[in-house]
């Protein structure tokens, strides 16, 4: 049972977001999955666990800087978090115009993708979608250290459902095999198809946990802004992890993510993201009760929370793409990139009714800044209200560039959508 009180009167800033409810392993991760899925900032966050009892506080805007005023939001949070979760089946709408709420397994097949990123890639894969008249309504894909994992939804375009054919489901995950398998892949590839429902960001965090792509990383060595300490407070019985880093949307997150999914247990925290760097503080132990006794597993726990934090941060340019949606849609989208030479770091892909809402962030084949006069020819050539410039981040290799650039593309590509319907439509992991 779990009680829910939402203030707009006590602070001037924000809404106050109080959950009272029952211990257990998880309840953190479902608390912040729930205001993340809902495109809420959480800017302050204060939690304590005493025995079977569990108290959070969080402080929240939604990403326009506004309140929490919305009615149908305020609902869906109470019956979400609290005890009338036997009622919530509604679905809304976040400021960011994206639909939440519980999405059927039945409407759609869920790839799963991993292996070795490199150029090219991503067209391929969507070629060979399309070659098996699938639609993609639906795909992430994050990328870190050279490796890739994705969760593609995907129908078929005869039905308008989920693929049934087994023979074809075969043959369909053969192929895609085959375009993920590179000629020096030390971990090798990745093709199956989930059962039941989950949560997108959550999996991918375990995919990418279990390919280990946190082991080819030095911890901190080239962010100065990113340090992650873990100390033992003996008096108490607990080890301090503290982490200071540039804050980003859904840091909290994928951070709670990997400590749940680690094994580990946040009985205290604290949580400041007022401007533009977090300060979190957690007072945690493994489920077995133990402290992390060891400099080997507390190592370990830093480099997979570091690599947690870094799989999503931002990089390059920021294009939105909102048109009809069609079969072959994003195979010409990903031509068209890749023939001018863009490479795509981060992107989403969701479908709303007739309409396919895409993201992408794009830099050149170096990583560096890209070319705006390219930008503006690749606009000319899918349409200027169609594909439109949101962002220019700074990079740190310099301003953005007016040179020529090479030809590729990565599939270092799909990684979060703004419009992702999918990611937050799914049902929380239990």
């Amino acid at each position: 049972m779990s009680v829910v009180a939402i203030d707009n009167e006590s602070l001037k800033s924000c809404t106050v977001i109080k959950v009272d409810s029952a211990n257990k392993h998880g309840i953190l991760l479902e608390l912040v999955q729930v205001l993340t899925d809902l495109d809420l900032t959480i800017s302050k966050a204060y939690i304590s666990s005493d025995g079977r009892w569990f108290m959070d506080v969080f402080h929240v805007t939604d990403q326009l800087g506004n309140k929490v005023k919305d009615e149908c939001v305020i609902e869906y949070i109470q019956q979400t978090l609290g005890s009338k979760r036997a009622g919530a089946t509604s679905e809304v709408h976040t400021c960011l115009g994206r639909l939440v709420g519980v999405q059927s397994i039945a409407e759609h097949t869920a790839i799963e993708l991993i292996g070795t990123d490199r150029p090219g890639l991503l067209s391929e894969v969507f070629a060979v979608l399309t070659d098996h008249n699938c639609n993609i309504v639906g795909a992430e894909v994050w990328t870190h250290n050279t490796r890739v994992a994705s969760v593609v939804y995907v129908t078929d375009n005869t039905t308008l459902g989920p693929i049934e054919d087994l023979q074809r489901l075969a043959f369909l995950k053969e192929q895609l095999r085959n375009v993920l398998k590179a000629a020096e892949d030390r971990k090798g590839v990745k093709t199956d198809f989930s059962i039941g429902l989950t949560h997108t960001d959550r999996r991918l965090h375990q995919m990418m946990f279990a390919d280990r792509d946190y082991e080819t990383s030095d911890l901190c060595s080239n962010d100065p802004k990113l340090t992650i300490s873990i100390d033992n407070c003996m008096e108490k019985g607990y080890s301090v992890l503290n982490i200071q880093c540039q804050d980003r949307p859904k840091l909290l997150f994928d951070i709670v993510c990997t400590l749940t999914d680690m094994q580990y247990v946040v009985f205290h925290g604290t949580i400041n993201s007022d401007g533009p760097y977090a300060i979190q503080e957690y007072y945690i132990r493994h489920m077995d009760g133990c402290t992390l006794d060891t400099d080997g597993e507390k190592q370990r726990v830093m480099k997979c929370l570091e690599a947690a934090i870094r799989r999503r941060v931002p990089q390059g340019l920021r294009l939105e793409l909102c048109t009809s949606d069609r079969v072959g849609l994003l195979s010409e989208i990903t031509r068209i990139f890749r023939e001018n030479g863009l490479s795509v770091t981060r992107a989403g892909v969701s479908t709303q009714g007739d309409k396919a809402f895409n993201s992408f962030y794009v830099t050149d084949a170096s990583g560096g800044p890209v070319n705006m006069r390219i930008i503006e020819a690749i606009r000319n050539e899918i349409g200027k209200q169609i594909l439109l410039v949101k962002e220019v981040p700074k990079l740190s290799e310099g301003s953005y560039s007016s040179g020529t650039l090479k030809s590729a593309f990565s599939l270092a590509t799909l990684l979060r959508l703004q419009w992702d319907r999918l990611s937050s439509n799914c049902s929380l992991v239990k």
